[in-house]
């Protein structure tokens, strides 16, 4: 049901993250170019990134993005679930709960799993809730060097 992105997935993969960043799960538009250098990052197997296809009957439903960093806080290493996106046809089906189940049986030695989520985003934070995450009270901040 999950595995790693390859090659052949170009066509479907840019696909979904086009249809994903056009939808309200996001908070900004992003450059094409990033989208080919997510791929290009993710076959030369990015220490810092991986990409995972989700597949129906060997069919791609879906896609995640995960990144790695490490955090005194926890003191070990945070799973950070960049992106979840599931083909609309599919949601519902327990896509997403597999997607978290997977990602902590992959890293067993990971200390904090995070995610970000638009407030409006109703049906995915009631999931996340539901699989045992919390907000995190830190007001994210970012400097983009574009």
């Amino acid at each position: 049901m999950f595995r790693d992105l390859q090659e052949g997935d170009k066509e479907v993969f840019l696909s979904m993250v086009k249809t994903f960043y056009s939808s309200e799960a996001v908070s900004s538009a992003v450059e094409p170019k990033n989208f080919d250098a997510t791929f290009k990052a993710a076959l030369d197997k990015s220490p810092f990134m991986r990409a995972l296809i989700i597949e129906d009957e060997g069919k791609p439903v879906g896609y995640g993005l995960l990144s790695f960093t490490y955090s005194n806080e926890v003191g070990g290493m945070v799973v950070l679930a960049e992106e979840l996106y599931i083909a609309e046809a599919y949601r519902g089906k327990g896509y997403g709960r597999e997607f978290f189940a997977f990602i902590e049986r992959e890293y067993p030695a990971a200390r904090r799993f995070r995610l970000e989520v638009m407030q409006g985003n109703t049906n995915a934070i009631r999931l996340y809730e539901k699989l045992g995450y919390r907000p995190l009270e830190y007001r994210q901040m970012i400097k983009d060097i574009l």
